[in-house]
């Protein structure tokens, strides 16, 4: 029913807030208003909308809890706090009014400790994003997993994770205060942004954005604001919103093509929204308080709406906003917006200068914008072959299709934009470019096929050398000509690639390498990377902090491993081997291999509509060219297994150098009722600052 919907949007928030501060259970609390609103749809088309719809749906949740404080034997006082009178029927009282106006003036708090609570840092971030949009935005789980294009499954686990994470470790339903306040502002404010990134440029999917969510950010920010008069970095990041939501129409062209902001329309720009954000910086600098990020991030946004064509912007005035920016948020994200702002107030090359160093920060390997903007900075200084390779990497990373297409297409331009200077590097390729006879063997994606295709390699050979040459193909792209290749070039990849990884690692993708650029006839191409000494030290144990950490994982696919090999005390190959249809959930065992708690939660959101192929899958499908084992393939995504070299750099990633081997030297094994009974050392399963167009 539409009226029932609408007033849920509408209402649902005040509604769980205010159980969630008589109850102190953020899960109880939802799930009472969630029996008002069923309650609602079986009684309002029989007997019409009441007059106060959300007085109703407050008194029917609010009975419900009263009956559960019953239940409970909760002390008088607080039934008493809790005893409703029915609103909007006959018989209603005046003094029914008057506590309804004086819990009004409660409700203001109520939802902004709500706000607090949903985005609590305790939460990873996609945890705090879908419980915000399920609490304060009304959204169902199925609307969230629409709008991040996720199974509905994988939505509710992370609700249900939050909320038994929130009431695990006990977060008081309370405002903090004092010095924690600000810390807890930035993560509330965190998350309406990161919604709002997602609506305004969608990481995944067709199209280019998400306009519902854009909105619904909106919303909530606005009803921070309003919460939060005094905070000027609220007011702030609604402005930034505001204007940047205000090119919304103007971003994409008749076909859904992605429109640069140089090339917008600025008459199709929404001038209401324009001066709404105008006019949430005035709010902001009243408020006073210093200037924080989102402000900065607002003041750049006015820079562009305040400019009646792209020659007018101000980019001068930009770039000095970048400088205090950068020292109050020094993340690569900003830094790269900040090349781009310097590089069109004082030229391409000074924006490549900064970028030079991001090109091998392990954050932003795998990127999209950052080999966007790398792109867009050599095109502008006319090096069009290397710009074209960096669109196609960009387009190579991104998950979005409109993104995608518009890459390519410059990638293509610029590709043709110099044939002589691409002629030239071909007449000057390497030895086995011109022994070949064939000008594509001048490619770097043409000759590591060649490379990986012969019959003197072994399986074992083949695997490891394609792993180190499918990361200098993607970094490098696959259309590089050959003669470029440099021992500078190589050394940035794996200064980005293989920082962080073991010596052992380091030296295997070294002498692939080095093997490549010998076939090549291209020199020594690891000449400015050191072999790494490896001690081959045994490593003890993960110890219980880095498991702590561990759990928190953003991804499902990597906990749900880690805590079936932690809890089974199984190796990684032998977990990593596992079929769908070698589980039995109900049993919680697969072969010889048993396990606990924390991983069937997990299981059954990996699994979640796939009935057969491997457990754990690579995040892409196979190459063509390289089509794995039909048993290493998964006939309803098509994606492969999920290799163990994949895995285990992953785990050493995020626990700081552990071996998946030393993962399994720390379990538990289910039958010492351990692993089921997670110890004080496992806590519960937990589930781009960029959004600027410069």
């Amino acid at each position: 029913m539409d009226a029932v919907t609408a007033v849920w949007r509408e209402e649902s928030a005040r509604i769980v807030a205010g159980l969630a501060r008589m109850l102190g259970d953020v899960g109880l609390a939802e799930e009472f208003a969630q029996d008002a609103l069923v309650a609602a749809l079986e009684t309002w088309p029989r007997d019409g909308v009441p007059d106060r719809p959300g007085a109703w749906l407050t008194t029917a949740a609010k009975r419900r809890a009263l009956d559960h404080l019953r239940r409970a034997r909760r002390h008088d006082r607080a039934v008493r706090d809790l005893e409703p009178e029915q609103p909007g029927h006959p018989g209603q009282t005046e003094h029914a009014e008057h506590a309804e106006h004086a819990e009004q003036a409660e409700a203001g708090d109520d939802v902004l400790r709500l706000m607090f609570v949903s985005s609590h840092p305790v939460l990873p971030a996609e945890e705090r994003t879908a419980l915000t949009l399920r609490l304060l935005g009304g959204l169902t789980t199925a609307e969230i997993a629409r709008a991040f294009l996720v199974r509905e499954a994988v939505v509710a686990g992370r609700v249900a994770r939050a909320k038994r994470t929130l009431a695990d470790e006990g977060v008081p339903f309370e405002l903090p205060q004092g010095p924690e306040l600000a810390v807890r502002l930035a993560s509330v404010l965190e998350v309406i942004y990161l919604i709002f990134n997602e609506g305004y440029s969608a990481t995944a999917g067709e199209d280019l954005t998400r306009p519902a969510l854009a909105l619904e950010a909106l919303r909530l920010g606005r009803l921070l604001a309003e919460l939060a008069p005094g905070e000027s970095e609220v007011h702030g990041l609604v402005a930034l919103m505001e204007i940047q939501q205000s090119r919304a129409d103007a971003r994409t062209g008749p076909s859904g093509e992605l429109v640069q902001l140089h090339e917008q329309d600025r008459g199709r720009w929404d001038r209401e929204l324009i001066a709404r954000g105008f006019a949430s910086m005035l709010r902001a600098r009243e408020a006073g308080g210093g200037l924080g990020p989102y402000v900065l991030q607002a003041a750049i946004a006015v820079c562009h709406a305040q400019a009646a064509g792209a020659a007018d912007t101000d980019w001068d005035r930009i770039a000095a906003l970048y400088g205090p920016l950068a020292r109050l948020l020094p993340s690569p994200v900003v830094r790269l917006n900040q090349a781009v702002a310097v590089g069109m107030a004082t030229g391409p090359e000074a924006g490549l200068a900064l970028m030079d160093p991001l090109l091998s920060d392990p954050a932003l390997r795998d990127y999209p914008p950052l080999s966007a903007v790398h792109g867009d900075l050599l095109a502008r200084a006319g090096r069009y072959s290397e710009a074209a390779t960096a669109f196609e990497r960009a387009a190579a990373l991104t998950r979005n299709a409109a993104e995608r297409a518009f890459l390519l297409a410059r990638a293509a331009r610029h590709r043709t934009a110099s044939p002589l200077a691409r002629a030239a590097r071909h007449r000057t390729a390497s030895p086995l470019a011109r022994t070949a006879g064939t000008p594509d063997m001048a490619l770097l994606g043409d000759a590591a096929d060649r490379f990986l295709a012969r019959t003197d390699l072994d399986a074992g050979t083949i695997r490891s050398y394609g792993q180190t040459l499918r990361r200098l193909r993607l970094d490098l792209g696959a259309a590089t000509p050959l003669a470029d290749l440099t021992p500078a070039l190589v050394a940035r990849v794996f200064a980005a690639a293989w920082s962080t990884a073991a010596p052992r690692t380091w030296n295997r993708h070294r002498a692939a390498v080095r093997s490549f650029g010998a076939w090549a006839g291209l020199g020594d191409l690891p000449a400015e990377l050191p072999r790494k000494h490896d001690d081959r030290r045994r490593r003890p144990a993960v110890d219980d902090q880095a498991l702590a950490a561990l759990w928190r994982h953003p991804s499902t696919r990597e906990r749900a491993l880690w805590r079936l090999v932690h809890e089974s005390g199984a190796s990684a190959a032998a977990v990593l081997a596992l079929n769908v249809e070698d589980l039995d959930l109900p049993a919680r065992r697969a072969a010889t291999l048993t396990w606990g708690d924390g991983a069937a939660a997990l299981l059954e959101e990996l699994v979640a509509g796939r009935a057969r192929g491997p457990l754990f899958l690579a995040d892409r499908r196979p190459a063509p060219a390289r089509t794995p084992d039909p048993a290493d393939l998964c006939p309803e995504t098509g994606r492969r297994r999920l290799s163990y070299e994949r895995a285990e750099y992953l785990f050493k990633q995020a626990s700081g150098g552990y071996t998946l081997s030393r993962l399994a030297a720390s379990a538990r094994p289910p039958g010492s009722g351990a692993a089921r009974r997670p110890g004080p050392h496992t806590l519960p399963d937990s589930a781009d600052v960029s959004g600027s167009d410069c």
